[in-house]
This record gives structure tokens, C-alpha cells and sequence, in this order.
């Protein structure tokens, strides 16, 4: 399955992105008036309301509601494979993590943990039955799950600048 958009964007589709970043709450009515101050992009209300249910429903971007950090422990997971027992659990190892509530963000890298995966739990002793729970649904499968709590976040936002890379791809 293959999740990466087919897009085009336009100046307008980066600067929507850009202040949609800085302020998710802009109205269409209100992010056409900040088009035509900040960008001199003329466009209506109904255009840009389009334009952004076009780019949500082709995937250009996902919408998330991540609470405040102060009401969750934030964890990182990085679990090691049992290369003897692989072949036969991964999957369901892998949907109990991807489907699992705490689960925020799960990924794959490379190197000798290849699953990542951010969690949230309201506590510590959450943190620690889960790891319970795991190791007794999933334990033949790994061979290790490290883990450490994330505190002191000193940013949790997507800066606006970073659409500003997507200008290499716009069609003029």
C-alpha cells in the first residue's frame, strides 16, 4: 500500500500549509484575508476551503489533536527482534503496537532496533504494564524493548518554515 500523495502544489497550497502550521484554527474566510495580506494571493473563501479539503483528502497532510504534554507521560520504544521467532510474529506484533491507544507515532529504522514508536501513558506505572503486557502477548518476538521517558519537551509544533522546503516542487 502505498500512502505518499500524488500532488502539484502551488504557492497557494504552501502558504495555506505554512499558516494552517501556525494557526490550525484559521477559518477559510480568515486564511483568505492572511493569503492576500502576507502572500498577495487573491482567492476566495470557497477556494481555499476546497483547496484544503483536496490536499487533506489526497493525504498532503494529516490532522492529529496530541494533547498537552503536561497531561501524559511520553515514552520512546525501540524494540529489538528475536530473529528465530520473526517470521511467524511480526505481524501481529507489529498491529498490536500500530493499533495500540498510547501509540502516537510509529515507525521502522534501520540499525539493530528497527521499531520506534512514541507512547503516551498518564503515568509511569501505565508505562510499565504495558511493557508488561506486551512482553507477555509478544515476548517470543522480541528479543529486547528498550525504553525511556521523554520529559522536558522543549518543542512539540511543526514550524511553518519547514512548507517552505515544498517550493522546489511547485509548477509555476
Amino acid at each position: 500500500m502505498n500512502d505518499t500523495p500524488n500532488w502539484t502544489f502551488k504557492d497557494r497550497d504552501i502558504a495555506i500549509l505554512c499558516e494552517l502550521s501556525e494557526d490550525p484554527q484559521l477559518s477559510s474566510r480568515e486564511l483568505t484575508d492572511v493569503l492576500a495580506e502576507r502572500y498577495d494571493i487573491d482567492v476566495s473563501h470557497v477556494t481555499v476551503s476546497e483547496s484544503i479539503r483536496r490536499m487533506r483528502d489526497q493525504g498532503v497532510f494529516r490532522e492529529a489533536i496530541i494533547p498537552n504534554e503536561e497531561y501524559y507521560t511520553f515514552a520512546l520504544f525501540e524494540f529489538k527482534f528475536n530473529p528465530e521467532n520473526f517470521a511467524d510474529n511480526w505481524r501481529d506484533a507489529m498491529e498490536y503496537v500500530r493499533d495500540d491507544k498510547h501509540t502516537l507515532f510509529f515507525f521502522l529504522s534501520d540499525g539493530e532496533y528497527q521499531w520506534k514508536a512514541i507512547m503516551m501513558f498518564r503515568s509511569r506505572a501505565d508505562v510499565s504494564r504495558w511493557i508488561h503486557e506486551f512482553y507477555k502477548e509478544h515476548g517470543e518476538f522480541v528479543a529486547n524493548l528498550r525504553n525511556s521517558v521523554v520529559h522536558n519537551v522543549l518543542k512539540f509544533r511543526t514550524d511553518p518554515q519547514i512548507y517552505e522546503d515544498l517550493r522546489e516542487t511547485v509548477d509555476d
